[in-house]
This record gives C-alpha cells, sequence and structure tokens, in this order.
C-alpha cells in the first residue's frame, strides 16, 4: 500500500497527467481498499472505506452490533468493550471501529486492490477521452506516428493515442516514426476494448474535408460537394455547385494557377483529383463526369438508374479509363450505372442483324463487332460461313467456330423486310422510360493553369479539371496516367 503521507500529492499528480476527475479517482481508491479488506478479514464484516481529505489517508472502520453477550466477534461486540471506546453508547447501537492494521493487507489483498485502481482508472480515463474527442468525429486531425503494430499505425494526438489501420492508409504513401500525419476521424468509441479513436486517410471524407479546409467558399457555405468518390492514391472525382451564380464553384476550388487543389494533391501524395460541375440531369453530369473524353449520346433510364452514354470510336479507351477507372469512378460518383459503348457498336446494336449475331450462345460484343466487321452479319449468314473463316473473323480456334456455327444455325432467320443492315435511328429500342439526350457543350470554367479563357469560346472537355501532381508525370496515348 502507499504511504499515506504520499498519496494526496499521488493523487493530484494522476488527476493532472490525465484529466481524471479528483472525485472519481477518490472512489477507484475506497473501492480497491474495500475489496483488499474483504479479502483479509472475510466477508461478513460490515466494513465501511473513505478517504480522509485533510489527513490525506484512506481509513478503513468496522461497524458491529452491540449487544450483552457476543456469539459473532465480526459482527457483535460486548457493551463493556464497546463503551471503552465510546462511553455514551447503548446496546443494540451499531458501532464503527477504526482498524490500523490496514497497511499490512497481505500481497493478494494489495494485488486485488491494484487491479481494482487500474479498472476504474482506464474506464475513467476511457470517459475523458470520449468526451473530449466526441465533438471532434467527422473532423480531421493531427497527430505523430507513434509506432507500427502489424500494419496499423498508432498515432499520437496529445493526451491519447489513435489507430489507422492498414485499410486506412493511402498504398502510395509511407510514413516513418515520428512523421507528422493528418487524418480524418472516422469513429469515437465510448466502450471498446481497442482503440477509442479509429483514422481513416482513405475514406471520401477526407478528400472533402481537405478541400473545406483550402477552400474558403466551402467552409462559407457558397460552393457544396455533392459528391466524391476515389480510388486512394491514384485518382479522385468530386463534384461541385455553387448557390451564387457569379461563383465558379470548379475555379474556387483549383484556386489561382491550382494552388488550391494542389495543396490537396500533395497531402494525398499525387491522387489525381477530377473537378467537375455538378448537374441534377442525369445526362449533363454524366457528360461532365467523364470528362475528359467527348460524349455523342446519352440515353437515361431513370426507373434502373442506368446512363448508356456513346462516344466516339476514338475516345472509347479514354471515356473507360485504365481497368475501366474513368467510368467507374463517374459511376460511384452519381451512384448511377454506366454504360460506355462506341459510336460503332451503339450502330451495331440497332442492327437487326447484329442483335441475332449476339443471341448466339458463346458470341459476346466484341465478337459480334468482328464478325460484322469481316461482312458477316447475321446469325444465317454466320451460319452459312465456313469454320475456318469463322475462326479467322472470330479470332478463335476451328473448334470453337464449329460450335457457333451449329448453334447459329438454331436462331429464327430475320423477317424478309429487316434482312439488310438497319441504320442507327434516334429511337431507344427498348425501355419506355427512356430516354436519348444529346448533350450541349459545357463553358468552360477557370482553367487550372490560372489564366482567363478567350470571350465567346466554347471548350467541350473543360467540364472537368483534371489535376495532377506538380511532378511531370508521363502519360500514354489514351490519356491516363501511367500507373
Amino acid at each position: 500500500m502507499v504511504g499515506t503521507e504520499n498519496l494526496k500529492r499521488i493523487l493530484d499528480q494522476i488527476c493532472r497527467d490525465k484529466g481524471i476527475d479528483r472525485a472519481l479517482l477518490i472512489d477507484a481508491i475506497e473501492e480497491a481498499v474495500r475489496s483488499a479488506v474483504r479479502k483479509k478479514f472475510g466477508s461478513r464484516r460490515d466494513i465501511e472505506v473513505q478517504f480522509n481529505e485533510e489527513l490525506g489517508e484512506i481509513e478503513v472502520f468496522q461497524y458491529r452490533t452491540v449487544v450483552e453477550e457476543v456469539f459473532d466477534e465480526e459482527t457483535e461486540i460486548s457493551l463493556d468493550e464497546a463503551r471503552k471506546l465510546d462511553p455514551e453508547v447503548e446496546l443494540e447501537d451499531d458501532l464503527g471501529e477504526k482498524l490500523d492494521n490496514i497497511a499490512d493487507l497481505g500481497r493478494i489483498a494489495a494485488q486485488s486492490a491494484k487491479q481494482v485502481i487500474i479498472h476504474r482508472m482506464r474506464d475513467a480515463e476511457r470517459e475523458v477521452i470520449y468526451d473530449m474527442f466526441r465533438d471532434r468525429q467527422g473532423t480531421i486531425v493531427n497527430g505523430i506516428v507513434q509506432r507500427f503494430e502489424r500494419g496499423k499505425m498508432i498515432i499520437n494526438l496529445g493526451r491519447t493515442d489513435a489507430v489507422l489501420p492498414r485499410e486506412g492508409q493511402i498504398p502510395k504513401r509511407s510514413f516513418k516514426q515520428g512523421d507528422r500525419i493528418r487524418a480524418y476521424l472516422l469513429e469515437v468509441r465510448q466502450e471498446s476494448r481497442d482503440a477509442q479513436l479509429l483514422l481513416s486517410r482513405t475514406c471520401n471524407e477526407f478528400l472533402m474535408k481537405l478541400f473545406e479546409l483550402e477552400v474558403p467558399e466551402i467552409a462559407e457555405g457558397i460552393v457544396k460537394i455533392m459528391g466524391c468518390s476515389r480510388e486512394p492514391g491514384f485518382r479522385a472525382k468530386i463534384a461541385v455547385s455553387s448557390i451564387e451564380s457569379d461563383v465558379d464553384p470548379v475555379g474556387a476550388c483549383v484556386g489561382l494557377k491550382g494552388s488550391r487543389v494542389q495543396n490537396v494533391v500533395q497531402e494525398l501524395q499525387g491522387e489525381r483529383i477530377d473537378i467537375v460541375p455538378w448537374s441534377p440531369d442525369p445526362a449533363k453530369y454524366v457528360y461532365n463526369a467523364l470528362a475528359p473524353a467527348e460524349v455523342s449520346m446519352v440515353i437515361v433510364d431513370e426507373e434502373n438508374r442506368l446512363l448508356l452514354v456513346v462516344v466516339p470510336d476514338d475516345q472509347l479507351s479514354l471515356a473507360i479509363g485504365r481497368q475501366g477507372q474513368n467510368v467507374r469512378l463517374a459511376s460511384k460518383l452519381m451512384n448511377w450505372r454506366i454504360d460506355v459503348k462506341s459510336e460503332q457498336r451503339y450502330a451495331n446494336l440497332e442492327n437487326p442483324g447484329y442483335q441475332t449475331l449476339i443471341a448466339v450462345e458463346g458470341v459476346d460484343e466484341n465478337m459480334a463487332d468482328r464478325f460484322f466487321a469481316a461482312g458477316i452479319l447475321s446469325a444465317a449468314m454466320l451460319a452459312e460461313t465456313e469454320p475456318g473463316d469463322i475462326a479467322a473473323a472470330g479470332r478463335i480456334g476451328e473448334e470453337q467456330a464449329e460450335g457457333i456455327k451449329n448453334l447459329a444455325a438454331a436462331i429464327p432467320p430475320l423477317q424478309p423486310e429487316n434482312e439488310s443492315p438497319a441504320a442507327a435511328t434516334d429511337q431507344v429500342a427498348e425501355g419506355g422510360d427512356a430516354q436519348m439526350v444529346e448533350p450541349e457543350p459545357v463553358d468552360a470554367a477557370v482553367e487550372s493553369s490560372g489564366a482567363v479563357p478567350e470571350d465567346d469560346k466554347e471548350i467541350n472537355d473543360s467540364a472537368q479539371k483534371d489535376i495532377k501532381p506538380e511532378e511531370n508525370v508521363p502519360e500514354t496515348g489514351n490519356g491516363e496516367l501511367e500507373s
């Protein structure tokens, strides 16, 4: 047990260092001593423990009933013995007697007291941390990398530690012990055996909060972030709008010569950020979201939340992006399914003969395109073509070509009026709720270079600011960054 002369000083220091309420700490110590005394003397005794603030010590009192004849010394005391302690005591009174030998409670009792104090202090400290950080949930916090545990990063936030799990870390960024770090406070847990504070640098909210810190118009509510999608460390898209007509939301986020967005890019270690204008019209929205690719036509199926986007043949790879990244991010940004097709394939899909080709089991749209290019314009023609020619046109083996030829023979032939190839029409073949939209060009916003565009100049691909890190990064032929 701690000497009573040091107890008050130790209490003061713990309360100061841990931020724990003094009353809670005293209550924990009283409970610990009570548990230790019961282990030493048994649970049948009526024990009361209290902290004497004036003396700075723990006092333990044992209460027994005053009787004439004692049958149980643990709960009873004779009247003669009682009056030696208190001359005014009467029969049936409960007499409290201070125990002076609590300093020697034994090893087991002392260990029990220690465990109780530790447990209660942890509970109190957890409550202090929760009260301190619960209002900061959903904000960006600053800390220092303390250590690494099984892929997790332990971040010191000053009064306590937080955890940045592996899935919350940007893949391309590495930190070492002692580095300063910023992260989004994702969750504050009141009761948890693990860390109370959970951080993330990969969530969409982290990117949005970074822009809020960099762009005063967002903090003031003039510019609003309407959507965000990320593939952390590689590429992201955000959609912005403005409540004031004279404030360009894209230009506000980009900043003079790209200064604002570059600060965000540097924090995310070169993550490429596309800033696009938001629109309530899904056709215009997807036109912006897929930029810099040009869009020829958009067919909107509101019932199924599906957008069929038709692009020029030479823009298909740019619209889809490397490994589908561009269209995937646009789909997440809008929360719509997006199907991108080239003008040639869309024209083919409108052709009844092409429809019979893709109806053949084993023939997908890519193979049907190759058959069409080779002059095989319907399933009936496919059934009449030699397997060797089918294999050459479809770039498949002759055995597979033989099987496709046999399957094509089972497809019903076209009606006579539909045997010739049909030109693409402006009507949607199916889906009464779908509507076809040809998006209008979007006027240029503020250039990321800071230059002011010429008057009356229409720039179709400026619907999106494609922000790259300041370093020179090589590009491929389809406009996508190299990995």
